[in-house]
């Protein structure tokens, strides 16, 4: 018996075409997932142009991200990143209040933000040398993947060098500001009230993954952005590439 849909595709795509199109997305390294991506229009994209749309897109991820957090109340004025209380002292933070301590709660808190808008600045350059290190199958299975697999690939690939590199900054000003202080101060106040028990990590580390988990947000954003509306970029050449991808 005759499969009627085996005979439609040889009709709409003659085995040759079929055949090119199948060896030219292996060669270029974009055979993803079938599902979300149309493979007929990211194969008529060269392999240049590909990479380089996706590099360009990563770079504007990235720069946007760092600009928006890394000035004064990058994090502190935005309610999606701002970082709050570590842990107990935020359940405590309303005891806190009430015994007056509101002023050291809120400054604690601007003192924390400052901290991980000082240490931002310095995760371009290794953003942009990640995106330079990229390889062909980490473009395809940016490309071809999820929502946020550019996301996933900065996180991958920068999470520790990004960690190593704001530490020293975080601490720096923590305690230009004396947060570290300002923690001790108000964590003794509940120790004595039985409210908090030992540190589970430094004031220092805490910032610096606050930090770290604000800046992937804002690269998610951006990437977002990108996948959503790639004809809204001004780039012709993002425009194509993630046209071509458009779910």
């Amino acid at each position: 018996m005759v499969n009627p849909l085996a005979t439609t595709r040889r009709t709409c795509c003659p085995a040759r075409w079929r055949a090119g199109l199948l060896a030219g997305c292996i060669v270029t390294g974009w055979l993803g997932s079938a599902t979300a991506v149309d493979l007929s229009q990211l194969a008529s994209i060269s392999r240049n142009d590909q990479v380089s749309g996706l590099r360009l897109a990563l770079t504007q991820g990235a720069q946007s991200a760092v600009g928006k957090l890394g000035v004064a109340d990058g994090f502190f004025g935005n309610p999606e990143v701002r970082i709050p209380l570590p842990g107990k002292l935020k359940k405590a933070e309303s005891a806190l209040r009430m015994l007056g301590y509101g002023n050291q709660v809120d400054s604690l808190v601007q003192s924390m933000n400052r901290a991980a808008e000082a240490a931002v600045p310095e995760a371009k350059a290794l953003l942009v040398d990640s995106i330079r290190q990229m390889s062909i199958t980490d473009a395809a299975a940016i490309l071809t993947g999820g929502p946020d697999s550019a996301t996933q690939y900065f996180r991958r690939t920068t999470s520790a060098k990004l960690t190593e590199q704001f530490l020293p900054i975080v601490r720096r000003s923590t305690s230009q500001l004396n947060v570290a202080q300002r923690y001790n101060e108000l964590g003794g106040k509940l120790a004595q009230a039985g409210l908090l028990g030992p540190e589970e990590s430094t004031i220092e580390g805490y910032v610096t993954q606050k930090a770290l988990d604000g800046l992937f947000l804002m690269i998610s954003k951006e990437e977002a952005a990108i996948r959503q509306n790639p004809l809204g970029q001004s780039s012709k050449l993002l425009q194509k590439v993630f046209g071509a991808i458009r779910l």
